[in-house]
């Protein structure tokens, strides 16, 4: 038997496990914000991959933003050396979810298992790959206990709030650096038959209008911040979403719509505050003198983040030009430039193989529309060979009865292991 084939066998082997890993770390409700449970399921890990052979650090991520005593940001990163020297192979998974929301005909947390899919939040998104690539490296180790290098599992906090508080932190501190990591493979849910290369760049800022406050009953002796945010927003629709549309990139993005420029208006906050949702009361009659809006806007490969921003800004300075009594603040809340590995990387190049091998047919290459991790690894971390990989249907994420096929995770976890054959064994491909 082959190794590929002795490989294929081990994995199947550990379906049962496999199913009952992903319902475990689902149970365990890592919700971001606030930040609940990390330890929990690191501590969880922990006794999980100990059991393998994994040497294991927990990291707290002390001083980032969202830690607390109250919600602490743990991490984990585990490594299991091999028989002789060589590179390292990463597996990087955030342990954090999003809120349930509304919706939802299960459990959210419940893990349920129904017609060979797995429920709940974060199981594609992504406690599946999690669990995807432990079984791989787990398959791969008995198969080939002798294998060259070292191989790294890692769960860490807050990708779903920007990663500061996980990979960012940890990147800081020369976890990912070259010298001691070669090839980094992320298990977020870009189908089990893509490999996603990167992600656009974002910039993140909250606009504020300002106005004078008076009675409401005498608008005219005051001026209205809401109605300027509103001017703000007929120049966007007039001018700006147009221009956006025409921008377009040849990294392969997807979906389709995502092609091109894009901006988000996130949120917009002005006049009296939201009243708890106990009071009976009315509001009082002002004319709000504030008005703040929050954009996210998604940039190409091919544009400048110096003319991301300076598109917003001239936007509001011809405002203030021609438009009575305008006037506005501007605040940079994030940015992140986009990323784009090469395809001929060495990480790449053994993923598609193994994809091949499983599929009977070449990978997609793919580019996410939103940021994740790999930002932290490529910007702080200086570490480019770098992907995404894992089973899960993006679309999935974020969304009410949200799930991970056990099939899926199975063929991941098998093109996986395959890939750690491909790199941890001098050159010898399965």
């Amino acid at each position: 038997m082959s190794i590929a084939d002795r490989l294929r066998a081990e994995i199947e082997a550990r379906r049962d496990d496999l199913v009952a890993l992903t319902q475990d770390l689902i149970r365990t409700p890592t919700l971001n914000p606030p930040g609940a449970n990390y330890r929990e399921i690191c501590d969880y890990l922990d006794r999980r991959l100990r059991a393998s052979g994994f040497a294991t650090e927990l990291v707290r991520a002390t001083g980032a933003p969202g830690d607390s005593d109250r919600y602490p940001r743990w991490n984990i990163v585990a490594r299991k050396s091999g028989a002789r020297a060589g590179p390292c192979v990463h597996f990087n998974s955030h342990i954090d979810v999003v809120e349930a929301g509304y919706g939802w005909t299960v459990d959210p947390f419940g893990g349920l298992l129904r017609e060979g899919r797995i429920y709940g939040r974060g199981a594609c998104d992504m406690k599946g790959g999690l669990a995807a690539s432990i079984v791989a490296a787990e398959a791969f180790i008995a198969v080939l206990p002798d294998f060259a290098g070292a191989i790294e599992i890692s769960g860490t906090a807050d990708e779903e709030s920007g990663g500061f508080g996980g990979v960012a932190y940890l990147a800081e501190r020369g976890w990912f650096d070259p010298a001691r990591v070669q090839h980094v493979i992320i298990p977020e849910p870009l189908n089990k038959d893509r490999i996603c290369l990167g992600h656009r760049g974002v910039w993140w800022a909250e606009i504020e209008t300002k106005g004078e406050i008076a009675h409401g009953s005498m608008p005219f002796l005051g001026d209205c911040a809401v109605r300027h945010m509103g001017a703000v927003i007929a120049e966007m629709e007039a001018r700006l979403f147009p221009a956006l549309a025409q921008k377009r990139t040849e990294m392969p993005v997807v979906p389709e719509g995502a092609r091109q420029s894009t901006l988000n208006i996130n949120s917009i906050h002005g006049g009296a505050p939201e009243p708890p949702e106990d009071d009976t009361g009315l509001p009082s009659p002002c004319v709000p003198d504030r008005c703040r809006m929050v954009i996210d806007r998604r940039f190409l490969i091919e544009e400048d983040i110096a003319e991301v921003e300076a598109e917003i800004r001239e936007l509001l300075e011809t405002l203030r030009e021609g438009r009575p009594g305008f006037d506005y603040d501007i605040r940079e809340m994030h940015r992140v430039l986009p990323t784009m590995t090469r395809r001929d990387a060495p990480v790449v190049g053994a993923v598609a193989r193994a994809v091949r091998a499983v599929f009977d047919r070449e990978a997609e290459y793919v580019v996410s529309p939103g940021t994740y991790d790999q930002k932290h690894i490529d910007r702080i971390g200086r570490l480019k060979n770098c992907i995404a990989y894992g089973p899960g249907i993006l679309d999935l994420a974020h969304k009410p009865d949200e799930w991970v096929g056990v099939e899926d995770m199975m063929q991941s976890a098998t093109v996986m292991s395959l890939a750690l054959h491909d790199l941890l064994t001098e050159g010898t491909r399965p």
